[in-house]
């Protein structure tokens, strides 16, 4: 009875730190480019669009296209980066502690 209960304290603690960590990855960005930096995504390390940059040799009608596409380019790369910065501090916070797959501590 006494692991259980000392389990229970573990997971308290951790769902603690998990909310600590929720409240901090709002404040990391992280920027994904495309187009040689013709277009730039920040996103927060929760994957929330902050800002957009676009390079005004992008705002004519015939790139149009062009432009959406950098955009989306630029947003996955952003993302990318975002979840390797969460990924990176849950394996801090956590210890290393692998966590079963589909475990969503977000």
């Amino acid at each position: 009875m006494a692991d259980f209960l000392g389990m229970m304290k573990q997971a308290a603690q951790l769902q603690s730190k998990v909310q600590e960590l929720q409240a901090e990855l709002e404040n990391v960005h992280v920027d994904g480019a495309a187009g040689g930096g013709l277009v730039t995504v920040t996103l927060n390390a929760k994957g929330d669009m902050k800002a957009i940059k676009v390079d005004p040799s992008l705002m004519k009608p015939e790139e149009a296209e062009i432009l959406e596409d950098l955009i989306v380019t630029a947003h996955a790369d952003a993302r990318r980066k975002a979840e390797a910065e969460m990924q990176e501090r849950m394996k801090a916070l956590t210890g290393g502690l692998p966590l079963p797959p589909g475990l969503k501590l977000f």
